[in-house]
């Protein structure tokens, strides 16, 4: 279970990355990195073929992004999620945030094991300050429902 301390230090990182950026406006990888960079953060794009994605460097790999990152968002298929926390921890990287969709029980076994944090089970969207449209009402329904991280 993802708990509030979990989602906290994600979020104390200098810069992200997210995993699995598309180009395609409509998807989930396209709108994760864009709403935080809109939001002020420093976020790199990470697919393995694109070169660029909203005007920045794609980098194809985790391996390849700056020293700077210690938090990544999977918007991937849960097999790869597993390659890419792997690769991930022999970065130093230790938040990953699974976007649903993209968790993976061996993943975050094999993260917790190595001392990383890791949030799934929840939209990143929800919780990018000020939050909007339908994410605001995810947001209070998991609230109302009791199932919003404590």
């Amino acid at each position: 279970m993802t708990s509030r301390a979990d989602i906290e230090s994600f979020f104390t990182s200098k810069a992200y990355a997210v995993i699995g950026v598309s180009a395609d406006r409509k998807k989930f990888g396209n709108s994760v990195f864009r709403t935080m960079k809109q939001k002020g953060f420093t976020v790199y794009p990470v697919h393995p073929v694109r070169e660029t994605v909203e005007g920045e460097k794609c980098y194809r790999s985790v391996a390849e992004l700056p020293a700077e990152v210690s938090s990544i968002v999977t918007v991937v298929p849960p097999a790869t999620t597993e390659a890419v926390v792997k690769e991930g921890l022999a970065k130093g990287i230790k938040h990953i945030w699974m976007q649903p969709g993209s968790e993976s029980k061996p993943a975050t076994a094999t993260a917790r094991a190595a001392g990383a944090s890791v949030v799934e089970g929840d939209c990143i969207l929800m919780f990018l300050e000020p939050v909007e449209s339908i994410h605001a009402f995810h947001r209070w329904l998991k609230k109302l429902l009791g199932r919003y991280p404590a």
